[in-house]
């Protein structure tokens, strides 16, 4: 289960949120809206132990995550943690397939089991026929993609996703909104994802805005 209790965060002296509470189950996936500037991918970015808050825990499983040491929580986010950021954050020197099989290499996966891996995800976002291209001869919408192979590759407990279909045709942003709930339910995950589209917010099992206040259910 991941449980979030009583987040706040400001950034002094605005406030994001305050007391913010959100408890998932295995196989559960909600979509997270709310105005820009509310806070959302910092809301992401706190979950995940790369930003902290000002009060309140997060906690995965039992264990907290924003109490954790940074070798722990570095450990963590290797292991269970799939993010597709907003930003990408491809590695222009790696190849497609090497962006995408870098999870498994981190978390000591055998060769084998990585090729095939590999190539299942790069099938599942239609750019198998890419894997030996760069960053760079990809378009916004091919970066996107594999960013979020990249994420689920691995098979994470939890999956955060930051706009994952903010560049990509109505056709596309369907099939990977498919796979994001897939990957989840198959693999008995936890997701949020972050979105400014009803969409994309519709394929999810539960949407909830983010206030001020914290998460409150919002109807699309």
């Amino acid at each position: 289960m991941l449980k979030l209790s009583r987040l706040t965060k400001s950034f002094d002296p605005t406030l994001l949120f305050r007391d913010l509470s959100l408890e998932l189950v295995p196989g559960e996936y909600v979509a997270v809206m709310g105005d820009s500037g509310s806070g959302k991918s910092t809301f992401l970015n706190i979950v995940a132990g790369l930003d902290s808050a000002d009060a309140g825990e997060v906690s995965l499983d039992g264990e907290s995550i924003n109490a954790a040491d940074d070798d722990t929580a570095t450990l963590w986010r290797r292991r269970a943690l799939g993010f597709v950021f907003q930003s990408f954050h491809v590695l222009p020197h790696l190849t497609i397939a090497q962006n995408v099989a870098l999870p498994l290499k981190l978390n000591g996966c055998d060769a084998t089991n990585i090729r095939s891996r590999v190539s299942e995800m790069l099938e599942a976002v239609e750019l198998a026929d890419r894997h030996s291209s760069y960053p760079r001869e990809l378009s916004g919408g091919e970066t996107q993609r594999v960013a979020i192979a990249r994420a689920l590759v691995h098979g994470p407990r939890l999956i955060l996703a930051d706009e994952p279909t903010g560049n990509l045709d109505p056709a596309t942003a369907e099939t990977i909104l498919s796979l994001l709930a897939s990957e989840i339910r198959r693999n008995n995950a936890m997701g949020i994802l972050v979105t400014h589209s009803d969409t994309a917010a519709a394929s999810a099992d539960r949407v909830l805005r983010l206030t001020r206040a914290g998460l409150q259910p919002h109807a699309i």
